[in-house]
């Protein structure tokens, strides 16, 4: 076989693996349960991050101990209920284990709510202002996709404002 020939099989296996991966990750956006969950920006100050903003999700925190309140990470299982996204703790995990899921709980304005360690990227084009960057009055929320293992996988970023309904930003 020649050298091109092989070139050619190569590169046809690479655009097969990436576009497996696109299938999967659209198959789960159109099967998978999605929701909007709450969110704290943050910068992770790199001097290189690019274009995307971290965010750190609230979830409704479920079956923690009691005495793992505010101290330690728990593994944890999520599940969308209606319009929100519950972390289970599972207690029967014993060590750490990097595949699974970690969320610890925290008081946020009055009230109980679990944090996922793990924050996720939203990417951003170059020539949109920083959406996390809100007025006071504003909140910023995120649509995820939930799939069955992993972390939860953004889609688009909305800001509510008060009591009112999630308002989706116009990002492009």
């Amino acid at each position: 076989m020649k050298p091109w020939m092989k070139g050619l099989m190569l590169a046809a296996a690479h655009v097969a693996l990436v576009a497996s991966l696109g299938g999967k990750l659209l198959f789960d956006r159109a099967t998978r349960p999605r929701v909007w969950v709450e969110t704290a920006p943050f910068d992770p100050n790199l001097p290189i991050r690019g274009r995307y903003v971290r965010l750190q999700l609230f979830v409704e925190p479920r079956g923690f101990p009691e005495i793992e309140r505010d101290a330690s990470q728990q593994p944890v299982t999520l599940q969308v209920d209606g319009d929100r996204l519950i972390a289970h703790a599972d207690t029967l995990v014993e060590g750490y284990d990097p595949s699974l899921l970690y969320a610890r709980v925290i008081e946020r304005e009055g009230r109980e709510v679990g944090v996922l360690d793990d924050p996720v990227a939203f990417f951003i084009t170059e020539h949109i202002p920083d959406p996390s960057l809100r007025a006071a009055d504003e909140e910023l929320w995120v649509e995820v996709t939930v799939p069955k293992k992993g972390p939860p996988r953004p889609i688009q970023l909305g800001v509510k404002t008060g009591d009112g309904p999630v308002v989706p930003l116009d990002l492009r």
